[in-house]
This record gives C-alpha cells, structure tokens and sequence, in this order.
C-alpha cells in the first residue's frame, strides 16, 4: 500500500504560478508516478507522468511547455510545477502511482491522493 498526500493547490490569478507537491507513505522508486485533474462536470484526465528515476516524462498537449514533473525519490515527493496558468486549468488536482511503468490511462493506477483544489482566476 502507498499513500498519497497532495499540497499546494489554492487560488492564484491568470498568469500566475503553482507548485503542488505529492508526497508518499512509502519509497516510491518502484513506482511511476503522474498527475491528473478533474474539473466539475468533466471525466478525471490526464495531466502529467514521470518515470521510476525521472528520466523520462509525459505531458497532456494542454498544459505542455507550463507545466513540469519532477520527482525526489529521496524524499519520496513528486512535483508539479505549473507556470502560465489560465482559467480552463481550475480543477482538482490528483497524484496517483503504479508500479513500474508510467501511463496516461487512470485506470492503471493503483493509489491515488485525495487531491488538492487549483483555482485560477481570469
């Protein structure tokens, strides 16, 4: 079992910039690690991957080039930086892991977070 433990969402103006940090219970090296979001009314989707190690990583075409994964697998915390913010990004925000290989499907991932409310205003 791993927990997950989402912070750093809030209210932040267009424009403006986050950090959420995602930290886990136990060692996550053996796990791959993403971000996802769900805004009211509309299917949970895919934000953002990163691999065991952080070698290689995965964006949604919405958020590339603003948003960035980051891991720290000694502090067993994965992040999520996210720059040029805009009103359709408002949503819940959600960590999730699976072991070994990253995905962009949420149904492959075993444990998630409780999530961590980003609002943007215009």
């Amino acid at each position: 079992q791993v927990q997950l433990v989402e912070s750093g969402g809030g209210l932040v103006q267009s424009g403006g910039s986050l950090r959420l940090s995602c930290a886990a219970s136990r060692t996550q090296s053996t796990y791959a690690m993403g971000w996802f979001r769900q805004a009211p009314g509309k299917e949970r989707e895919f934000v953002a991957a990163i691999s065991l190690r952080g070698s290689s990583t995965y964006y949604a075409d919405s958020i590339k080039g603003r948003f960035t994964i980051s891991r720290d697998n000694a502090k067993n915390t994965v992040y999520l930086q996210m720059n040029s913010l805009k009103p359709d990004d408002t949503a819940v925000y959600y960590c999730a892991a699976r072991p070994l290989r990253t995905s962009s499907d949420p149904q492959d991932y075993n444990y998630w977070g409780q999530g961590t409310q980003v609002t943007v205003s215009s």
